[in-house]
């Protein structure tokens, strides 16, 4: 195996998610694949088209050439607009065109893995014309397939996986973004501290501590009288971070204690996912 260690993780994750995708969607009706999903504006047939294009670009393959339509009301900033070129090219396929299509796609990114010896700094395509390293890509892939693959089983009703290898990367990650959210979008209060104590398939307590100049960093020491306490499951946690649910429709699952209006501002600003 030529993968440096430090992606191997990322590659497991993402074979594992993608496999699971594979196996939901390889049974479905033709109407099954118009069901809706959590992601916003997405059906079934959506989601698989995100995950296989979004492959074929880390295959290297040309984006398609394609004018969007123009009365896509979930499509509203240039990043949308990318990932959406990928997904409304398929958007007449038919069952057994997307199956045959992803089959094949895992097929060449499997193969793609098995001989990956470049170095995890080196510097490859990354959405929306930017370039970023090998290994942020290949952490967000795992990230964004376990991801979809929860929006599938939430569709289709199958739930699974919350504690697979994606599920951890895409803990981690979601965690990254949490002192922003804390410190600068809901504009805790400096020299405080908030508590997040999650539950469920995937467990942490988190502290994000806000210094003097409002800088907040991530910590796993608990605060002792922190200004703020959110205490909810691991699936509530995902759907409120990727933005699937706002907080409102999850109201009986979060358990904010302390500053009431603190808390407020942070379920507000929860979504880190463009």
């Amino acid at each position: 195996m030529s993968l440096h260690p430090t992606l191997q993780p990322y590659a497991d994750a993402w074979t594992h998610s993608v496999d699971a995708i594979s196996e939901l969607v390889q049974p479905l009706a033709e109407a099954e694949w118009n069901r809706r999903t959590p992601c916003p504006g997405w059906s079934v047939r959506d989601v698989v088209s995100h995950v296989i294009g979004m492959d074929c670009e880390m295959l290297g393959d040309p984006r398609p050439i394609h004018a969007l339509p123009r009365d896509l009301f979930h499509v509203t900033n240039e990043h949308q607009r990318y990932m959406e070129m990928q997904v409304d090219v398929r958007r007449h396929h038919t069952a057994p065109e997307m199956t045959a299509e992803l089959e094949y796609t895992i097929i060449r990114r499997n193969r793609q893995l098995r001989n990956e010896s470049r170095d995890p700094g080196t510097k490859v395509r990354g959405p929306v014309s930017t370039e970023i390293t090998l290994e942020r890509a290949m952490r967000m892939r795992a990230f964004d397939v376990w991801v979809h693959e929860q929006d599938l089983r939430t569709a289709l009703g199958l739930p699974g996986n919350l504690d697979s290898a994606g599920a951890y990367v895409a803990r981690d990650l979601l965690l990254e973004a949490l002192p922003k959210v804390v410190a600068k979008d809901a504009n805790a209060p400096r020299s405080s501290a908030v508590v997040f104590d999650v539950h469920g398939p995937v467990e942490f307590l988190r502290t994000i501590r806000i210094d003097i100049q409002g800088r907040g960093t991530l910590e796993t020491v608990p605060a002792l009288g922190p200004a703020a306490t959110l205490t909810l499951d691991w699936e509530t946690y995902v759907r409120l971070a990727c933005g699937r649910v706002g907080p409102e429709a999850v109201a009986d699952r979060v358990k904010a204690e302390g500053d009431q209006d603190l808390a407020a501002a942070i379920l507000r600003n929860f979504a880190v996912t463009p």
